[in-house]
């Protein structure tokens, strides 16, 4: 496709967040298409590209689309391969690491598809090299306030379809490049964010996170609130393609500047009883750039303070099978309705767990938002209704 053309682009996330994705992709401006389990398609020019990359919370990894063409057979795809337009996101002496995956094909090696495209690549670019390690790839790409070193490209085989998609991301989006300390059972920053995004939070009005452990949910609220985009610490690998380039993601970095509001318009806070886990939320905090709009206060669920309404408590208790014992759960989640009951009794509530018996537990009229999973564990979001 000549550099002028659309980009057609894919968005990834957690199974269950699509919706929550594409509206965030709208909001964007971007023109969104058809969405899938795990992502959603969008057609794009760099600079739009550029946006998502920077202002998307709860992607996990964009890519695009470089080419998709039938083989049933390793002279098909050899053939098919060497037309691939390489030099569009490989420049000379680039690093290149297929991921393949193949279903229900006749080419099934996946190792076998793998060289006979790293074969193609190398052959196009100049001075090109193959990385066949993924841990390699992922130790080249640690520091993602770096442009990567290797440029991924994600292959799918289905029914005898080569799908071929550059990563334009790079590092996985969750990695904000602020949170380096965590406590116990971290939550991923996106999930966080659907968390947040999924129930309306906007930053219009306070939140309370009661069990914040290193500050994920108040530090990812009050980004929302700021209207920071998430990936300003970071870059990204589509920065080194011949087809984007630096220059889009100069501009779109002007943009989500100009965007930034200089303070958090409501209050956010984040309580723990773990003086270790506030301590990391609050060098979180300062390394997002929100400290000044975030306060950590070391505190038990039982001493939440009173405050009028509207406001939201917004929190990520212990899951199921993953911490403690049922009995201690259903205490624990008690223990919220209870503070909630007492001291925020006009707050709307949302959490994040595994089972409806979990939620009901805290005495909440509380329906279920969204469902997804989180490192294979099937979590649903439960929160009071607007």
């Amino acid at each position: 496709m000549p550099a002028a053309a659309p980009l057609s682009c894919y968005a990834v996330t957690a199974p269950g967040l699509e919706p929550i994705l594409a509206a965030e992709l709208a909001g964007l401006g971007l023109d969104v298409g058809e969405s899938d389990e795990g992502g959603v398609a969008f057609t794009s020019g760099p600079e739009g590209l550029a946006d998502a990359l920077l202002g998307l919370r709860t992607a996990n990894r964009v890519t695009v689309r470089l080419a998709s063409f039938t083989a049933k057979g390793f002279a098909e795809l050899e053939r098919h391969a060497a037309k691939v337009p390489w030099g569009q996101v490989l420049p000379p002496g680039a690093a290149v690491h297929f991921r393949v995956t193949s279903k229900k094909s006749k080419l099934y090696h996946e190792d076998a598809i793998a060289e006979r495209l790293e074969r193609a690549a190398v052959l196009a670019i100049r001075g090109s090299e193959a990385i066949r390690s993924a841990t390699s790839a992922e130790i080249l790409e640690d520091d993602v306030r770096e442009v990567p070193r290797v440029q991924r490209i994600v292959v799918r085989v289905f029914r005898d379809e080569v799908t071929l998609s550059a990563d334009a991301s790079g590092a996985l989006l969750h990695r904000r490049g602020w949170r380096l300390e965590t406590a116990k059972a971290p939550l991923r920053e996106t999930l966080a964010a659907a968390l947040l995004l999924g129930v309306g939070y906007d930053g219009s009005v306070p939140l309370t996170d009661p069990l914040a452990g290193s500050g994920t949910i108040p530090i990812e609220a009050a980004l929302i609130a700021r209207r920071i985009a998430p990936g300003k610490l970071r870059r990204f690998a589509a920065e080194a393609w011949p087809i984007v380039g630096a220059a889009p993601f100069a501009a779109a970095r002007l943009r989500a500047d100009a965007r930034e509001l200089p303070k958090s318009p409501v209050t956010i806070e984040g309580h723990d009883r773990d003086a270790g886990a506030i301590l990391a939320a609050i060098n979180n905090a300062r390394r997002a750039g929100v400290l000044q709009d975030v306060s950590f206060t070391r505190a038990a669920l039982s001493h939440l303070t009173p405050r009028a309404g509207p406001g939201w408590i917004v929190t990520n208790p212990p899951w199921g099978v993953r911490i403690g014992e049922r009995q201690k759960l259903r205490d624990l989640y008690a223990a919220i309705g209870n503070a909630v009951h007492a001291a925020r009794p006009d707050w709307r509530v949302a959490l994040l767990t595994t089972e409806r018996m979990l939620a009901a537990q805290t005495g909440l009229e509380l329906v279920e938002r969204w469902k997804s999973s989180s490192g294979g564990v099937n979590v649903r979001c439960f929160a009071s209704e607007s």
